[in-house]
């Protein structure tokens, strides 16, 4: 597993793990995992939700710049976080991110955060914009 395409610091400072994006699918379903580490959580001992929405975030723009032609980059637009339960400290979480939308300007993705045992934590939707150079 590696950091995901473009992830920059926030991917590698969260340890951002990405499984796979399935080419199979026409990059469709993008995955990946983090550790839930002590400096990422707040207390009692939970993984703080910033960080949570940073994971999410992080894995749709990776899934973004694999349907984007190359060269072009990124940004999100928005994005909405719904917290259903807390990750505790030890745990792994996980995040699979589908598409609703892949458009040439925008594309909106909905990851769903989990846990191992598949314990739902969060559900974020997000847009995010195609930055093509247009010289």
């Amino acid at each position: 597993m590696a950091a995901p395409p473009g992830a920059g610091g926030v991917g590698r400072t969260n340890a951002v793990r990405v499984d796979g994006m399935d080419d199979a699918l026409r990059r469709a379903l993008g995955s990946g995992e983090m550790d839930v580490r002590e400096d990422l959580c707040t207390r009692p001992d939970i993984l703080h939700g910033g960080v949570i929405m940073s994971f999410a975030d992080t894995l749709g723009a990776a899934a973004t710049v694999l349907n984007l032609q190359t060269g072009a980059g990124t940004t999100t637009l928005e994005s909405k976080t719904n917290f259903i339960a807390s990750a505790p400290l030890g745990a792994k979480i996980l995040g699979e991110c589908t598409p609703i939308h892949r458009g040439r300007r925008t594309q909106v993705w909905q990851t769903r955060i989990t846990l191992e045992d598949g314990r739902l934590v969060a559900l974020v939707t997000q847009t995010q914009m195609a930055l093509v150079n247009q010289k």
